[in-house]
């Protein structure tokens, strides 16, 4: 049976793009909460699972990297970004299978590596979708497209993290390696090999020489990059903003699947709470940037920044009352059972950050946008976006250290306080074309 070209009608290309963005967000759920809890379920540490859960963004944080590769190295008779879309798909599945027999209780340090390399081809995947779109989608249904992608990534999160926990019983840990490959592979399958990439512009390769093209790919990246952080004031300061905390994280990374761990909740509730978070924090992204648009950038943000802050703090104030400060071994015999009180309010803290963390992205991602210059506006958009994603690296990673040496709640007023500096640096961030009704 002929498999149809999605990207020949508008809606075949709106569902393509739509799964292959469910590809990126599969990978991350599925480490950063799936694994992460069985992870803690298993006595791994929390300072450990930081470090795991910190290293899966880090390629995430240098995919630009990969641009001149994507750009160059390519191929015309399979599709310059389908050849790399279908042989990362098919890398993710091949290191799916190599993770599988490995015991990440007694084999860390190599199961983190394997899911690095994993998230590696991931991210590179990103890379040649993002530019696959650029080129096949119309003026027309790029917001749509958009809007579906993102949608796509944020499904694909919550399949392998609350979709894997709900299936875990059933399937066991096991199967749960082999149901996220089945769904890369049918991806791969039904919607990257059956595509037709219209052919583009023929690129010349400088000196006959592939590393040659390469290595000026790079230094037009990297002039482009001094280019548009030397283009204004909001530039370069948007620089230090982005590798600044946007507000809290902790709520959000393995803090989150350690402390439910711990408190008791099964596999199923972490997957429920797991999979509300995602929908909560979607729509918040689609609504915090109407609000934005609506009442100011930088005001809404500053406001939403304030609101991730507030659960963690209340969680913090409540779990020292309770006494519940240091990390407690899941394994240990007789381990202390914690108050009703403090469950109840484990879940409520989580869906409250939830809300605010979802309004925060889709203001602050539209901010950058602002100050962003249009000659450079892909090198300069994607390097603030790389730089949040190493926000995520290295908190992920303090955190897990944090908790061990400090315990739960002054980790999380740590993670409070750290949240609320960035806010200093937003009046410097006023677009040049600003208006006082939209952006102050």
């Amino acid at each position: 049976m002929k498999l149809p070209d999605l990207l020949a009608t508008r809606a075949g290309r709106l569902s393509a793009f739509f799964f292959l963005y469910l590809t990126e967000g599969l990978p991350l759920g599925f480490a950063a909460t799936a694994i992460a809890t069985q992870m803690r379920r298993q006595g791994v540490g929390p300072a450990e699972i930081g470090a795991f859960v910190g290293t899966l963004y880090l390629p995430w944080a240098f995919k630009w990297a990969m641009g001149p590769f994507v750009d160059v190295i390519s191929s015309e008779r399979f599709g310059r970004r389908r050849t790399w879309i279908v042989f990362t798909q098919a890398m993710m599945v091949m290191m799916m299978m190599v993770a599988l027999p490995i015991d990440f209780t007694n084999e860390l340090k190599l199961y983190t590596f394997v899911i690095l390399i994993f998230n590696f081809f991931g991210a590179t995947q990103d890379v040649a979708i993002d530019a696959l779109a650029v080129n096949v989608l119309g003026e027309k249904e790029r917001g749509v497209a958009n809007g579906l992608m993102f949608g796509g990534a944020y499904i694909g999160q919550a399949l392998g993290g609350a979709g894997v926990l709900f299936l875990m019983p059933y399937i066991g840990l096991s199967g749960s390696y082999v149901f996220v490959a089945a769904v890369l592979l049918s991806v791969l399958c039904f919607i990257a090999l059956p595509m037709k990439e219209p052919k583009g512009e023929t690129r010349a390769v400088a000196n006959g020489s592939l590393l040659a093209h390469i290595r000026g790919e790079l230094l037009r990246f990297a002039r482009d990059v001094f280019r548009a952080f030397s283009s204004s004031r909001a530039a370069w300061v948007g620089l230090i903003f982005a590798l600044l905390p946007g507000g809290a994280y902790a709520l959000s990374l393995a803090l989150q699947s350690n402390l439910a761990v711990e408190l008791g909740l099964t596999d199923a509730s972490i997957a429920k709470l797991a999979l509300a978070s995602t929908v909560i924090s979607a729509a918040g992204c689609v609504a915090g940037g109407w609000m934005s648009d609506r009442f100011g950038r930088r005001k809404m943000l500053a406001w939403f920044y304030v609101g991730t802050v507030i659960p963690g703090l209340v969680l913090a104030w409540f779990m020292w009352r309770q006494g519940w400060i240091m990390p407690v071994d899941p394994q240990m015999p007789d381990r202390p059972v914690p108050t009703d009180a403090l469950v109840t309010l484990f879940w409520g803290a989580c869906l409250a950050f939830s809300v605010f963390q979802g309004l925060m992205y889709g203001t602050r991602s539209a901010l950058f946008m602002d100050i962003t210059t249009p000659a450079v506006a892909a090198t300069q958009f994607t390097a603030y976006m790389a730089l949040c994603n190493l926000v995520i690296t290295y908190s992920a990673t303090w955190q897990g250290f944090a908790i061990e040496r400090w315990g739960y709640p002054i980790t999380l007023t740590i993670d409070g306080v750290a949240g609320l500096v960035c806010i200093a640096l937003l009046p410097l961030l006023k677009p040049r074309a600003a208006t006082p009704s939209t952006n102050s």
